[in-house]
């Protein structure tokens, strides 16, 4: 009986470390991960952006692999975050990035779970939303630095078939708010579209 405690003991801290190693590491970085994503709120309802950012970048890195869902989310997040940081083209070329991931993770997405595929459509339509957001400003900025119509108006036309796109996703589901909303902005990228560069030059930047 003796011998038997003994080696349960001994056995202690192999048993210690292969959960370390192995399922616990997974725990760990996850913890990691949530202490980085409280920083990276922190900072952003005090309106610090840039350390925000900072601190999605890091959740990004630690996160362990095969968790595209909750990546993607982070990129998403990170990406905002960016455009109130004044990262525009970052955030710009992010989100171009993360749109073409989720797109291709959807069409080959064969899970019969319809939570799963529920949460990866909305996390596509969000992603799709902010891109369109993104290309709202960036055309608003090219603009105003003066660069031809052939150079900004792509942007501004994939902005305005992007919300027209997830204004019908949503008329279909229901949600009225969200069709107020997608119209609102479909019809902001028109204006922005169709705005002498006079006027144009006559309003406040908007806020991102």
């Amino acid at each position: 009986m003796r011998i038997a405690v003994l080696l349960v003991w001994l056995m202690l801290p192999l048993l210690a470390a292969a959960y370390h190693y192995g399922p616990g590491q997974k725990q760990l970085q996850l913890d990691q991960v949530a202490t980085c994503l409280t920083t990276a709120q922190t900072h952003s309802s005090e309106g610090d952006w840039a350390s925000a950012v900072t601190a999605y970048n890091t959740a990004i890195e630690l996160l362990p692999a095969g968790l595209s869902q909750q990546t993607g989310q982070l990129r998403l997040e990170r990406a905002k975050a960016q455009m109130l940081a004044k990262q525009l083209p970052a955030a710009h070329r992010d989100l171009k990035a993360l749109v073409d991931d989720l797109q291709e993770a959807t069409n080959k997405d064969n899970s019969t779970q319809l939570d799963r595929q529920q949460a990866r459509r909305k996390l596509l339509q969000d992603a799709r939303a902010a891109l369109a957001h993104s290309q709202y400003y960036m055309t608003w900025l090219m603009r105003l630095e003066g660069q031809p119509r052939e150079t900004w108006e792509p942007e501004i036309e994939n902005a305005r078939q992007t919300l027209r796109l997830l204004q019908s996703q949503a008329e279909q589901t229901g949600d009225l708010a969200a069709v107020k909303s997608y119209r609102e902005d479909l019809e902001s990228t028109i204006r922005l579209a169709r705005m002498d560069l006079s006027e144009l030059q006559g309003l406040p930047l908007p806020s991102q």
